[in-house]
């Protein structure tokens, strides 16, 4: 790989001056917030080099301190005290660094809510090798400047076949949520009866206020019902996909967008909160992947963050209005 695919301008302060020097800056340079014996082994992603290994309480003071740090590295996010986490991230942020996070899924939603919602980052839940060095690309991704094709590793295509599924994904939600009355027996949009439409009849006899004047309630299907029925229905669809695991293998058929879906769409049926870590269960893949998976969606605005009002310590994951639009729609499809 040609050194000029990684060289960038960084501003250095110049000694004895108040302005900064362009110097060229050819790795990203990675502080790893724990143990150096657990630190990764940076030199096999291209432009990537490892820093320094620091412990978690002098992690905020090393990142101001230094000239030049591109991304940050945390091991075992769940040991650091959350005073101590909020005030490595503020430091981090302020140096535009890209955030590595390592955590279990135990601690999975109490990390994720102390992360700011504006940071970018890349999750990691009890990961293997493999994934550690696709966070490594991905969050190098930010920075790195791509002159030749040829130099792309395969993170960086499997990233960028990631970002193309969910792209097709939310086209397709798009597609649906904007169909207002096309459905057959929808009125078309902004209908509505006129005074003048009714000239032309004779005068009616009103029924007295006590008649019936629709059909009984007990006809009528409230929509707390109609969800709870629709509900079950994505519920038995979930069920289905769970049940093909066990005749064939789970790599045929993975499609943990489609499967986070259709589970934060039934939670919304039954009118219930879906924690991160739930959703990663939902999503049936390693969580590293379902979080990965739940950033890009949140990123193609088909995912929203929710605080929890009860508990500040922890955040939900719930579908934005039009995802919600294009699925109702979607099973209204299939149930004609």
């Amino acid at each position: 790989m040609e050194y000029s695919a990684f060289m960038r301008t960084r501003a250095l302060p110049f000694a004895g001056f108040g302005t900064g020097l362009d110097v060229p800056h050819a790795s990203e340079r990675v502080l790893f917030v724990g143990p150096q014996a657990d630190a990764p082994d940076c030199d096999r992603v291209d432009g990537v080099c490892l820093a320094a290994a620091v412990p978690a309480p002098r992690a905020a003071g090393h990142i101001r301190d230094m000239a030049l740090v591109d991304i940050v590295w945390l091991a075992a996010a769940e040991t650091i005290e959350p005073e101590m986490l909020a005030d490595l991230c503020t430091a981090a942020m302020a140096k535009g660094c890209h955030l590595i996070c390592e955590t279990s899924l135990v601690a999975l939603d109490r990390v994720a809510a102390a992360i700011p919602d504006d940071m970018r980052v890349e999750w990691l839940v009890d990961a293997d090798g493999t994934d550690r060095l696709v966070a490594l690309a991905a969050a190098q991704q930010a920075y790195r400047q791509t002159v030749h094709e040829d130099s792309r590793d395969p993170a960086m295509e499997r990233i960028d076949r990631l970002q193309e599924e969910v792209a097709r994904i939310a086209r397709l939600l798009g597609d649906l949520a904007g169909q207002r009355g096309g459905l057959p027996g929808t009125p078309p949009s902004g209908f509505a009866l006129r005074a003048e439409d009714y000239a032309n009849y004779p005068p009616q006899v009103r029924a007295p206020a006590r008649d019936y004047a629709a059909t009984p309630r007990s006809f009528v299907p409230e929509e707390r019902t109609i969800d709870r029925q629709r509900a079950k229905v994505v519920r038995r669809m979930l069920r289905q996909r769970r049940m093909r695991e066990q005749y064939f293998s789970a790599d045929l058929f993975a499609d943990p967008a489609w499967d986070m879906l259709l589970d934060l769409y039934a939670a919304r049926l039954e009118r219930q909160p879906v924690s991160v870590s739930s959703l990663c269960i939902a999503a049936a893949v390693p969580a590293t992947t379902a979080l990965r998976w739940i950033k890009t969606m949140t990123d193609a605005g088909l995912f929203v963050r929710e605080a929890d009002p009860l508990d500040g310590r922890r955040i939900f994951i719930g579908l934005a209005e039009a995802a919600v639009d294009a699925l109702a729609r979607y099973f209204e499809a299939l149930e004609e």
